[in-house]
């Protein structure tokens, strides 16, 4: 019997988690609920999540900075922003703190669960990868496992990281369109969500720096360039 998927849902707000609980349990998930950031870390730290799904605004620590100490954790596990702040400065916040999505409230249950899905078809797409290496330059990259590897260096990936990383791959020395690389990684072409993908594109370049003969090249107005040159 296949396991069922466990979502660490933290929200605040009781009415609110209690709908999304039992949305959530009847699409087949289990779910384990915090009221507050300390909690929610608590309860990561000793169950085997899947998913987090984070509320913003949370008492005792903020959405914010739970997703950072989730990542100090674990870098791949999938996580899902859920707030009703809406601004572009949160939403590029929320990517740098490391998650893979941003749902604003209000929201349909319909287009949470369309979120999830993708975000966990995408790691199942990732999962049966199985032994894919790809070369960058110096760089090796483990597409199964989310990992950048140089030398005896390791460098663990987010799921998002590594799926816009893998785009770039396949259009290496080649121009990936913003639009293309949008629908490839996040499904959608939202303006906000092509801003933030520029955070990715910066922390990539980041992870890419030790091999002058790699660099992601922006093209104006139109996308990115996975430039890999040969060594002599």
């Amino acid at each position: 019997m296949e396991n069922k998927v466990t979502i660490l849902l933290v929200e605040d707000d009781p009415n609110l988690s209690d709908v999304l609980k039992d949305y959530m349990d009847l699409l087949g998930y289990q779910v384990v609920h915090a009221p507050d950031g300390e909690t929610g870390l608590a309860l990561f730290r000793k169950s085997l999540i899947d998913l987090c799904i984070l509320d913003v605004m949370l008492p005792k620590k903020d959405g914010f900075t739970l997703a950072r100490n989730i990542r100090d954790i674990n870098q791949q596990v999938p996580i899902i922003f859920l707030t009703a702040r809406g601004m572009m400065e949160d939403r590029v916040t929320g990517f740098k703190a490391g998650c893979d999505d941003y749902i604003s409230k209000p929201f349909s249950s319909e287009e949470l669960s369309l979120r999830i899905e993708a975000i966990l078809r995408r790691c199942r797409t990732y999962s049966n990868d199985l032994d894919e290496i790809i070369g960058i330059g110096d760089y090796s990259f483990d597409v199964s496992n989310f990992i950048l590897i140089l030398g005896d260096d390791r460098h663990s990936l987010t799921p998002k990281e590594a799926a816009l990383l893998k785009v770039l791959c396949r259009h290496k020395n080649t121009l990936l369109t913003r639009e293309k690389a949008l629908k490839e990684v996040w499904g959608d072409d939202d303006y906000f969500i092509g801003r933030s993908m520029d955070v990715f594109i910066t922390k990539l370049r980041k992870y890419l720096k030790d091999d002058p003969k790699v660099a992601i090249v922006n093209v104006h107005g139109t996308g990115f360039r996975l430039e890999v040159s040969e060594g002599i």
